[in-house]
């Protein structure tokens, strides 16, 4: 089964990626988790990682893609993915699309997480407080809620419109287990 979570910052996406990747055992790929992950494998990409990482730079979709695509082919992906953060831009989602063709995989899900933005902008500075997070500040969280909706939200339309019949929007105002029983009763409906 495989899946892809789109939702800004603070819908709780991860949260849920986390929860339903360990009901259905299947592999939750977040795109932090897969660059931090890489850094420590002491290969050619992930050398060149920390170069581009270490310099201040941004991982570039073409690096990102390279990546993405190394982890939806291993082992680790045998039973299906969910993909948490990815894709975000259209470049990163031409690929993706090309890559599925390609491999013959099938897309069985793809969820989009709507929230208010003041409950996301409560929930980041909430979780930054538990975490003692530098990065989740107001003015940082204000950027990446735009980035979101100048990038990514534009992506998650057009899987809207060309996944129709397995795209489906999940309430992200919701309490987690609500959100989580939600999500696991269409799985589980689409499924059969």
């Amino acid at each position: 089964m495989n899946i892809v979570f789109f939702g800004p910052p603070g819908s709780g996406k991860g949260t849920q990626a986390k929860l339903i990747a360990k009901e259905f055992n299947i592999s939750h790929l977040s795109t932090g988790d897969i660059l931090r992950e890489k850094l420590n494998e002491g290969d050619n990409l992930s050398w060149q990682l920390k170069d581009i990482m270490s310099a201040g730079n941004l991982v570039s979709d073409e690096f990102l893609n390279k990546i993405i695509a190394d982890k939806l082919i291993s082992k680790r992906c045998i039973n299906g993915f969910i993909l948490d953060g990815y894709p975000r831009t259209k470049t990163q989602s031409d690929f993706f699309l090309s890559f599925i063709k390609s491999n013959q995989t099938y897309l069985n899900f793809v969820f989009d997480f709507k929230i208010d933005f003041k409950i996301a902008e409560e929930r980041i500075v909430s979780r930054s407080k538990q975490e003692q997070r530098s990065d989740d500040n107001l003015g940082v969280i204000k950027v990446r809620l735009d980035k979101y909706m100048k990038e990514t939200y534009p992506v998650s339309q057009f899987f809207s419109t060309n996944f129709d019949k397995n795209y489906f929007i999940i309430d992200a105002d919701q309490e987690v287990s609500q959100i989580q029983k939600e999500l696991i009763k269409i799985i589980k409906k689409g499924l059969n």
